[in-house]
């Protein structure tokens, strides 16, 4: 089973990963043949599977004795599944037309197919941990996680074209949108390994602060990507009333500018939206966007710095600071 070719140089991992695809394809079993054909068509589409890997790497924090192979490859099984249901889910809310280069499930479908993709998703992703998750507190984190994230989607649905929305509202909303599933993946591997409390707080806080900056980057990569690249047409967020970190920093210098065209809402034409993007390059809204990454980054390194020495480690390092060079 094929993943991304980016897992090509770790072997290792690249094996486990597809032993994670096998997990949720083993646990694909729907009467209604139609949706699970759909959703394994998903779950090989190309994703990078960066979560699951994170939460794999996680997992040998803790001594080697108490390595749990199977366990830790289960749960990030869980933990991907639970990742693609919000996309499905937010594919919907967005009505985004393509992922992974590919047309997205309601376009395909329509949005109550769509919709019960997402929620058998959630199922599947709760039926792995029932078995697999270590400690009943460690399955009722999960399910708090959860909350935080689809909280991130509603805030984020109810900010779409709203032009006073603040850098700190930003945060706050992909801290849950985005962030809160890469902490939950490393914390949870952490926990697969019997780590020390410690060891799995500084887990928990590496992924937060990588999930920030890889957002961040996402939306950058909004602004400045090609659909070839990207896999999804440039200034996407910006028709759908979702105003990102460029745009933000852009509207702090020149919103005289910038509010007579976003006042327009999804009646932008392709020229004003070029018009939109040519001021945010003025105003240097990409650069501030990458510097911010660039910050969490560095604090997801520190807290990496502090766990226990291991070939993960350097792993771990080359995985993190390659996020902020990827192109899609």
């Amino acid at each position: 089973m094929p993943v991304h070719p980016m897992w090509g140089p770790y072997p290792r991992l690249q094996s486990d990963l597809q032993s994670v695809l096998q997990v949720i394809e083993s646990h694909l079993q729907i009467h209604d043949k139609r949706i699970e054909a759909t959703i394994k068509e998903l779950v090989y589409s190309g994703g990078k599977l960066l979560r699951p890997a994170y939460t794999l790497l996680c997992a040998q924090i803790g001594d080697a004795s108490n390595h749990d192979k199977e366990r830790s490859i289960a749960v990030a099984a869980a933990l991907e599944t639970l990742h693609m249901a919000t996309l499905i889910h937010d594919d919907v809310i967005d009505e985004a037309d393509f992922r992974h280069g590919a047309p997205t499930i309601h376009t395909q479908q329509g949005n109550q197919f769509a919709i019960y993709s997402g929620d058998y998703l959630f199922c599947v992703c709760f039926t792995i941990l029932s078995k697999y998750a270590r400690t009943l507190a460690h399955l009722e984190f999960n399910a708090r996680s959860m909350e935080k994230i689809l909280t991130g989607e509603l805030d984020q649905l109810h900010a779409r074209y709203q032009i006073g929305t603040s850098i700190k509202d930003y945060l706050a909303r992909i801290s849950g949108k985005t962030a809160q599933l890469f902490a939950v993946s490393c914390y949870s591997g952490a926990i697969t390994s019997q780590a020390t409390r410690r060891q799995t707080m500084l887990a928990w806080s590496m992924g937060h602060y990588i999930g920030m900056a890889f957002q961040i980057i996402d939306d950058v990569l909004d602004f400045k990507g090609d659909f070839n690249t990207v896999r999804k047409p440039t200034l996407a967020d910006i028709r759908q009333g979702i105003y990102t970190l460029p745009l933000i920093y852009a509207l702090r210098e020149q919103p005289e500018k910038l509010s007579p065209y976003l006042n327009k809402k999804a009646d932008l034409t392709d020229d004003e939206l070029m018009e939109v993007l040519a001021i945010v390059e003025q105003t240097k809204g990409i650069e501030k966007s990458k510097r911010l990454a660039r910050k969490y980054i560095d604090k997801a390194l520190k807290s990496l710095s502090k766990l226990p020495d291991g070939d993960y480690k350097e792993t771990l390092y080359e995985l993190t600071t390659m996020l902020l060079d990827r192109k899609m």
